[in-house]
């Protein structure tokens, strides 16, 4: 697949692509005239990355744990790694829901006041 294609169907710029090859998250070959070429298995590998950046991992961390995502096997140090990051992953995420029940009060409390309420930012305590 050419990268525009590869850009497409995974929903990314062909600048993320590159700069995904430049960090050895994926891997292309030239073809004759140099265009970068892409194997079937880059779109679904474009979205892991992509699933491992919105949580949070550095180009590092994806590094070190996408042989393990593919392939379903993992050393001690990786699973270890991998244990680590869903910790760090479940602490998030316990802070979205707390700042998203925050917001439901605020809304809450802001339509019980009509239309018209004053949403001028207070101190959140």
């Amino acid at each position: 697949m050419r990268i525009g294609d590869v850009a497409a169907a995974a929903g990314v710029s062909t600048r993320a692509l590159r700069y995904y090859e430049e960090q050895g998250l994926l891997t292309s070959t030239r073809s004759r005239s140099g265009q970068r070429l892409y194997d079937e298995g880059a779109v679904d590998r474009v979205r892991w990355i992509q699933l491992l950046y919105s949580a949070g991992l550095g180009s590092k961390a994806i590094t070190d744990l996408l042989p393990c995502v593919h392939s379903g096997v993992a050393t001690e140090g990786m699973l270890i790694h991998l244990v680590e990051e869903r910790d760090r992953m479940d602490v998030r995420i316990r802070e979205l829901v707390t700042t998203r029940e925050r917001l439901d009060g605020i809304i809450a409390a802001a339509a019980a006041r009509g239309a018209d309420c004053d949403l001028a930012p207070t101190a959140v305590t």
